[in-house]
């Protein structure tokens, strides 16, 4: 028997592990995370009267499936958009399941006056979105979006249309050639005495987290789908790295006094997620510090350079540092999280220093 639940936020944790196996290189969220991400009165998205739904689907009482889907009524606006969002898609491979989840999605936005329904999005355009589409056989790092071949299959059975494709990346540390990335700018601007190198450290951490807001909002405003990130917001998201944070990885950079541009980079905590099983058990501190000192794998969750300062050479001499700054702490491998095609600077930058491609990724949308 076949059922549909709302709101049984345990069993929209539960369900990929149902759904995929333990043996699948899905990572789930950590039960936290999950926890917080869908509470109306803790996350700034839902504070801000975007409504929201999840829904469980549960084959003879177990949960094999799951979705979520909401408004994000200042994306719809900035980008002349009447479109519901879905999120956090894992069913099995259940057409039945499938079927009755995304019915739920689609009749939730078409409640609220929505003309399309589109996802994955975890929660908005700046965390992650996506389905996976090709390269199901490697491994994910943090913030990467990964489903087996099937869910894929499943959204274009019921309708939905892939759009927006990207794709994630990864980099040989031990071979790469990071000199291949600087541009005469780039190389100008490693020894530009007007630019000032600023550690992102634990006792600043504060100060470089608006930085990276304030680079990410300026460098992206003109980016498709995006809507600048509000100090609550962004905090909400990222004031956790903390705790992770390696401050030997990350760059920051700095003009008359204000950020220029940021490389945001952290040690993979997929390793970690996937041995606690996404909950911060009794093993869990022990887990913690074995990961701390056999990590090799990093990623970078995004990089940024403000728009008066685009064009100098930023972006390949904070990149170039990054890398140099992994290899000196000892990293084996740098993932980058996704990068659309319609960026194509960024995806030559990746293609010049031999980086490989991990994942292809597509949002799926259908009219409503």
């Amino acid at each position: 028997m076949l059922e549909l639940r709302e709101g049984d936020k345990r069993a929209f944790f539960d369900a990929p592990v149902n759904a995929y196996g333990r043996d699948s290189l899905y990572v789930t969220p950590m039960w936290p995370d999950i926890d917080r991400y869908f509470d109306a009165t803790k996350n700034p998205l839902f504070i801000a009267s975007n409504p929201f739904r999840i829904f469980t689907a549960h084959r003879d009482g177990r949960p094999i499936g799951r979705i979520s889907s909401h408004l994000h009524r200042e994306s719809n606006q900035r980008h002349n958009l009447s479109r519901g969002y879905f999120g956090f898609f894992d069913v099995a491979d259940d057409t039945e399941a499938a079927n009755l989840l995304l019915a739920a999605a689609a009749n939730f936005a078409r409640e609220h006056g929505c003309t399309e329904l589109a996802g994955n999005f975890n929660l908005t355009a700046m965390q992650q979105i996506g389905i996976t589409t090709s390269g199901f056989e490697n491994q994910p790092y943090t913030d990467m979006m990964y489903s087996p071949p099937h869910v894929a299959r499943l959204l274009g059975e019921a309708g939905f249309d892939p759009f927006f494709p990207a794709r994630t990346w990864e980099i040989d540390l031990k071979t790469c050639q990071p000199e291949r990335l600087l541009t005469d700018n780039g190389r100008a601007a490693l020894t530009a005495k007007d630019i000032n190198w600023v550690p992102v450290d634990r006792r600043h951490f504060a100060e470089r987290l608006e930085d990276a807001r304030a680079a990410l909002n300026d460098g992206f405003d003109k980016n498709p789908m995006f809507v600048p990130l509000s100090k609550q917001d962004y905090e909400f998201h990222a004031k956790e790295m903390m705790w992770v944070l390696d401050p030997r990885i990350s760059t920051c950079t700095h003009i008359d006094g204000k950020v220029a541009g940021v490389v945001l980079c952290i040690p993979d905590l997929n390793p970690f997620m996937k041995r606690v099983r996404g909950q911060y058990g009794l093993t869990a501190p022990f887990e913690f510090l074995r990961h701390r000192f056999t990590r090799k794998r990093a990623v970078i969750i995004y990089y940024s350079v403000a728009a008066q300062h685009q064009g100098r050479g930023l972006n390949s001499a904070m990149l170039y540092r990054t890398i140099e700054s992994l290899r000196k702490a000892g990293y084996g491998s740098l993932g980058i999280t996704w990068i659309a095609d319609v960026n194509g600077a960024s995806v030559r930058q990746m293609e010049k220093i031999g980086a490989r491609q991990l994942h292809r990724q597509h949002l799926f949308r259908k009219a409503l």
